[in-house]
């Protein structure tokens, strides 16, 4: 059985899975995305730099807006001034954010060039001073998110995090990656063990939770007291709620494509108001696009008439296409289609069950066959 909430202090996270800061992406109008859905414990902003949120640069402010019902919501901020985090953490309590979180995992040049990020790992001394100086000028609870390491030869996050609960961290988020693995490497989860058996303060699995067996495989295999998703919750926006009903017993969450049409519209009229011109809007429909249709039949066609489309309405009109045929094929089948994930590193090892995992998931459609694309050569 594993657990369903934990706490912050006095602050409830139920269920206890976390929306994880992702750059360019979980701003406001994504994290109302995920919120409508439902299933989501905690959502977390961006991460901003605390030099530019303490000197109030209008773009710092504006990725640290959250709304009055989000509840509870995180707001990240990263740097290597103890003074500026502090005074950058004193304004997103004077706002009335809930949680103060400090950015030890960014594995970025740009921000590692400046000792922030993940960088601070390899600096302990630095990465103290830093939480000491956040932690006495606020009130609100303190979190940490960061990696297991450095590299391979500096996997200290077990030592890092006894320094973080020593100078009043309250919760510590960690994915098993290190700098050095950037978005790659072997799955290896023993430091979030080792780190959960050695702190009292909860702690949260990050990396590559796609899906359900991903979740379950994070809870076993290191005890932690929650799940922190970020790149499996772009293309699948329902994981939370699917990962909940789950782990409550409930009926299966099933996404037709109904649901995906109606999400997607959704969040394609909050970007038209919140951008003031056409080109933003459309830049940020294609991004979310090219991620929502992997997996999908004819997902790749989608994609390209968008990345050809020229305006806003064009787009719409490709979207509004596809997933009318879309829900054509599906009412021919027994079940919708899923948004198919790549094999997820954090499984547990051993080839039976990664070779059973990928036949159950990457076998064929089961149905008729596919009636030809929507979007015939041009």
């Amino acid at each position: 059985m594993f657990p369903s909430s934990y706490r912050i202090r006095d602050l409830l996270i139920e269920p206890n899975l976390v929306l994880a800061p992702m750059e360019g992406v979980t701003d406001l109008m994504f994290r109302r995305l995920v919120r409508s859905i439902g299933g989501v414990g905690m959502t977390t902003t961006e991460f901003i730099a605390g030099e530019a949120l303490r000197r109030g640069v209008a773009r710092a402010e504006m990725m640290a807006r959250f709304d009055p019902d989000e509840n509870p919501v995180a707001i990240q901020i990263y740097g290597a001034k103890a003074s500026s985090m502090a005074e950058a953490a004193r304004a997103i309590q004077d706002a009335g954010a809930h949680v103060v979180d400090l950015n030890y995992g960014c594995p970025s040049k740009k921000v590692c060039a400046h000792s922030g990020g993940s960088s601070l790992l390899r600096e302990p001394v630095l990465a103290r001073e830093i939480v000491r100086a956040v932690r006495a000028a606020v009130t609100i609870p303190l979190t940490v998110k960061m990696r297991c390491g450095f590299d391979a030869h500096q996997r200290n996050a077990p030592l890092v995090a006894r320094m973080c609960e020593e100078e009043g961290v309250e919760s510590l988020v960690l994915h098993w990656r290190t700098r050095a693995d950037l978005y790659g490497g072997t799955r290896a989860v023993d430091k979030i063990a080792e780190t959960k058996s050695r702190v009292k303060i909860p702690v949260i699995g990050n990396g590559d939770i796609v899906d359900v067996a991903s979740a379950e495989a994070m809870f076993r295999d290191t005890g932690v007291d929650g799940l922190m998703i970020g790149r499996g919750a772009i293309k699948n926006p329902w994981i939370f709620k699917q990962l909940r009903a789950h782990f409550a017993g409930l009926p299966e969450v099933v996404v037709d494509a109904a649901e995906k049409h109606r999400v997607l519209l959704i969040y394609f009229d909050s970007l038209r108001g919140e951008f003031r011109n056409d080109h933003g809007v459309l830049g940020r429909m294609k991004k979310i696009a090219n991620y929502f249709t992997h997996g999908l039949p004819y997902g790749s066609d989608l994609r390209l008439a968008f990345l050809r489309s020229q305006n806003i309405d064009e787009a719409i009109g490709h979207t509004n296409r596809y997933f009318g045929w879309l829900a054509e094929e599906e009412s021919r089948r027994e079940r919708p289609f899923s948004l198919q994930s790549p094999q997820p590193k954090n499984l547990p090892a051993g080839a039976d069950q990664t070779a059973a995992w990928a036949a159950e998931r990457l076998a064929p459609v089961q149905g008729p066959p596919l009636s030809p694309s929507p979007f015939p050569p041009s």
